[in-house]
């Protein structure tokens, strides 16, 4: 080889050299290559990083030391080197490192090779740190409620299972049922908004009840769950709740707003009660039930005598599921009354569930389970289609401005699509004008019935009542607020008013303001002729319902009762329809 050619392939070297350090350094990912004895002969910036230590210090030295080693941790390090030299297998790790003062995740991958006759471990490192970020938010998603942070169903039945492998004999711990009362009136009253921030502070409230090892979580709502683990003591278990009660009793301060609710709970205890997450939740939620028809703000442990209740319960879901299913109600119609006309100018529709064909049961035995389990929308349809079958041959009898009430569940009002299809459906079958809706006070009251539903209802021309008026939510100065066309007095101020001073003025107000606001008065639940007397001599009141007049009857019976014999509805008296009635 001549001179000339020496130096170029000593530049050419040098060249090539120079390049491979160039590609390594601007590689973005961590290279490094050991030989046998662990000395670094490749390194990269982003592998320096990785170990710990500046890239002047680590190439050509053995790095078990870096991150101020101990001798076991060194000792260490260089087992599991050559452990991987010797080995034929590429081999994955992550591992947790500090770089800047900062934690971060790097996915290494390190491989055996054979260069000449010298054995070398070539590495490389990820920062995967993003990643894992992400990944970790996932999870959170997946296993926790976005609105307050706490755990969700999976991951609170995911403990109770992990609980329960870990019990030796004779270990407890207990599952709470946490139901949050009147929630759903005050997420209507005061917007989703306010809704949100309270369960936020109820979420944080019940916490702070609980210790470190608890588990709370929101399983849906406003329904929390809570994993008491370990339950030393049962006795412990009552004390726990009622502090819960008292704590959820204080005012919540929210947007200005001092908000009052309360929470009820049920609690169950593992193995007392069963040994599985399902039915400790079921045996929790039947507690809770239990308590919740006692007072609602208070707490109950399950015992085995509500184990018929709870299976009653299961029995009557899945029959009242099978009847909704088979259409298996009837709508009864119980008559209004004109003191003044003498007349008939109304009905009020209330369903009935037939069961087998025979056993009768009134909304009181159905209503509230057939609205949790969402089939209450189903049932109103049915009572609408009766309703829209019958009206002209009552109409045809009664005359033609006779109308009929419905009866509308606080939930269905605030429920935008539902009123909507309703309204549709009554425009659909001309009935706009023939039917009035009855709502209890609570209902007419939210934002979303009075801004969405209540223009169009009015538009349509469809009448408002207020039903049970005098209980729960009602008070003369929210009536003031509220475009009704007529209220309807409950059956607890009307029973024996005769003989009830303070009634009688609660009935004398009721009275005037609704003269002023050219509202109806209708006086429901007139049982007695000494209560008709009362209102006839005492009041303004024409409007009247009750069973002194009739009890409510089905739409095939008044049929059969007062049909003519070319199928109409013969004319007659009140006093005749009354008799019939009564004959019947």
């Amino acid at each position: 080889m001549d001179r000339n050619s020496t130096h170029t392939y000593s530049k050419a070297k040098h060249d090539s050299s120079a390049l491979l350090e160039a590609v390594v350094g601007a590689l973005p990912v961590g290279l490094s290559v050991q030989d046998s004895e662990g000395r670094l002969l490749v390194l990269n910036e982003q592998a320096a990083l990785a170990i710990g230590d500046k890239i002047t210090h680590l190439r050509g030295s053995i790095p078990f030391g870096v991150r101020q080693a101990t001798p076991e941790q060194i000792a260490q390090r260089r087992e599991r080197f050559l452990k991987r030299l010797g080995g034929s297998e590429t081999w994955l790790h992550e591992r947790v490192v500090t770089i800047e003062n900062k934690p971060h995740t790097l996915l290494v991958t390190g491989w055996p090779v054979e260069v000449g006759e010298e054995r070398m471990l070539v590495s490389t490192s990820i920062d995967i740190t993003e990643r894992k970020r992400f990944e970790e938010e996932l999870k959170f998603l997946a296993f926790h409620d976005q609105l307050t942070g706490l755990p969700n169903r999976i991951l609170i039945q995911k403990r109770v299972d992990a609980a329960m492998l870990d019990r030796a004999d004779g270990e407890m711990f207990a599952l709470a049922f946490i139901d949050l009362d009147n929630f759903k009136s005050i997420n209507d009253y005061y917007g989703h908004m306010i809704g949100d921030e309270l369960l936020r502070a109820v979420a944080k409230r019940i916490a702070g009840q609980t210790r470190p090892c608890d588990t709370l979580a929101r399983i849906s709502g406003d329904e929390f769950l809570l994993l008491i683990d370990p339950l030393e003591d049962p006795r412990q278990l009552p004390r726990l709740m009622d502090r819960i009660t008292s704590a959820m009793k204080e005012p919540f301060l929210i947007e200005g707003h001092e908000l009052l609710t309360s929470a009820t709970i049920g609690a169950s205890i593992f193995p007392l009660h069963d040994q599985t997450y399902d039915t400790l939740q079921r045996c929790a939620d039947s507690a809770m039930y239990h308590a919740k028809s006692i007072r609602k703000g208070s707490a109950c442990c399950f015992d085995l005598a509500m184990n018929d209740a709870m299976i009653a319960r299961m029995s009557m879901e899945q029959r009242l599921r099978t009847a909704v299913r088979g259409r298996h109600f009837r709508t009864y119609l119980q008559p209004k009354i004109s003191i003044k006309l003498g007349k008939i100018i109304g009905f009020e529709a209330l369903v009935r569930w037939i069961e087998d064909g025979a056993q009768v049961m009134g909304p009181s035995e159905f209503i509230a389970l057939a609205t949790e389990l969402g089939l209450i929308d189903a049932i109103t349809h049915f009572v609408l289609d009766d309703v829209a079958n019958c009206l002209s041959q009552f109409q045809s009898r009664f005359g033609k401005n006779v109308s009929i009430s419905i009866n509308i569940a606080a939930r269905q009002a605030s429920d935008v699509p539902f009123m909507s299809s309703l309204i549709d459906s009554l425009q659909a079958e001309g009935l706009t004008t023939s039917i009035i809706l009855e709502l209890t006070e609570d209902a007419l009251v939210t934002e979303r019935f009075q801004n969405q539903v209540l223009p169009r209802l009015r538009e349509m021309g469809v009448r408002v009542s207020i039903d049970d008026f005098g209980t729960g939510f009602s008070s003369l100065s929210t009536l003031a607020d509220i475009t009704a066309d007529e209220i309807k007095v409950d059956r607890t101020f009307i029973s024996s008013i005769h003989e009830r001073p303070r009634s009688q003025g609660i009935l004398k107000a009721i009275e005037s303001l609704c003269q002023a606001l050219k509202i109806e008065v209708v006086a429901e639940g007139v049982e007695t002729q000494e209560e008709l007397t009362y209102l006839e001599e005492h009041t303004s009141i024409q409007l009247v319902q009750g069973y002194y007049f009739s009890a409510p009857q089905s739409i095939e019976s008044l049929l059969e009762t007062f049909g003519s014999s070319d199928g109409g509805l013969k004319s007659l008296s009140l006093d005749e329809f009354l008799a019939a009635i009564m004959n019947n």
